[in-house]
């Protein structure tokens, strides 16, 4: 039997650190997937995770595994898909690493991806989002701060990990005010602020003061804001925010949500989906297109361009025998 410990950390160690250079948030979904894993396979092999052998995480066990993950998780064919594509790379890893376990090895990689619905995006109304960042009273230090992020996160359209990892070095306020974003796969990009956005951030500047960590925002003890810490502030948030705008309690607010709802604003305000991907930083062109399904403007400006073809008039006159015929025939399928 091969033990699986060596193996998991070369892979963390190795494979995803040193050969692929994998980001931070990389390496934590990946871990957090492996311990998902190893603590299922230990629970239903009986066997500590330390212990546990290469040869006992099979296909069977894998699958068992992912569908563990939908009936006692409750997690989407998405999430589900995430764990299976961070098993495959471990597997993957393993292929000239240990050449006895190909055929176990493939068996595991043959395990397909799940379909997932192709759903619109979520988002909120310009009234919902106005509600949302006056939500935040900016009377004290975290009010200040917490209206900043909300501004931040919006108007640049950011994902939680680029905002909670922007640096004061990343805020330029002079000449003209932008940041600087180090986006998903390292890519970076610049963005330019509104106003409003700037005088939020001046704000919390002015309050800040200085602190040991070169993070932009920072929670209450003065470290670094986690996701979790700015999810937590959303949702506060969102709270008071729906006894302004009600039809925020019917919508779930995610810092993406955010993100989705940003992206649509700069499409109706640009009708340019190369620029509404330029702004949040996709990789190509085919992430972006899913919202030109959730904005009706674009098909209407398509309906306007073309010419439809002229409808014959005319009127239909079911005969009476016509209706007793389905009637009769209405009568024969139900017997």
């Amino acid at each position: 039997m091969t033990a699986l410990a060596p193996h998991v950390s070369a892979f963390f160690q190795e494979r995803l650190i040193l050969e692929r250079q994998a980001s931070v948030n990389t390496c934590d979904s990946y871990a957090y997937a492996f311990k998902l894993l190893l603590n299922y396979a230990s629970k239903r092999l009986k066997v500590s995770p330390s212990r546990l052998a290469l040869e006992q995480i099979d296909a069977r066990l894998v699958t068992g595994f992912l569908n563990d993950l939908e009936i006692s998780r409750a997690n989407t064919a998405s999430t589900r898909n995430v764990r299976l594509a961070a098993i495959k790379s471990f597997m993957h890893f393993l292929e000239y690493r240990v050449p006895s376990a190909l055929e176990q090895i493939q068996r595991v990689l043959a395990i397909p991806m799940k379909k997932t619905e192709t759903r619109l995006v979520r988002h909120l109304t310009t009234e919902e989002i106005q509600a949302l960042l006056d939500a935040p009273r900016p009377v004290d230090w975290a009010g200040i701060r917490d209206r900043a992020m909300l501004h931040l996160c919006f108007a640049a359209g950011l994902r939680v990990s680029e905002l909670t990892g922007l640096r004061l070095e990343d805020l330029s306020l002079q000449p003209h005010a932008s940041i600087l974003v180090h986006g998903k796969g390292r890519r970076e990009r610049s963005l330019p602020l509104w106003k409003q956005t700037v005088g939020a951030l001046r704000a919390w500047l002015a309050v800040r003061g200085s602190l040991a960590v070169p993070e932009l925002f920072v929670n209450a003890r003065r470290g670094p804001m986690t996701r979790a810490g700015f999810e937590y502030i959303l949702e506060k948030h969102a709270r008071t925010a729906t006894k302004r705008c009600p039809s925020l309690a019917t919508k779930r607010i995610s810092p993406h949500v955010l993100r989705h709802s940003c992206a649509l604003i700069v499409l109706e305000a640009t009708k340019d989906l190369r620029k509404v991907s330029l702004w949040l930083g996709h990789a190509n062109m085919q992430t972006t297109e899913m919202y030109t399904r959730v904005d009706p403007s674009i098909k209407l400006e398509a309906l306007d361009a073309v010419t439809a073809p002229k409808l014959r008039s005319g009127r239909f006159r079911a005969t009476d025998k016509l209706i007793a015929s389905l009637a009769t025939r209405s009568f024969m399928r139900r017997k």
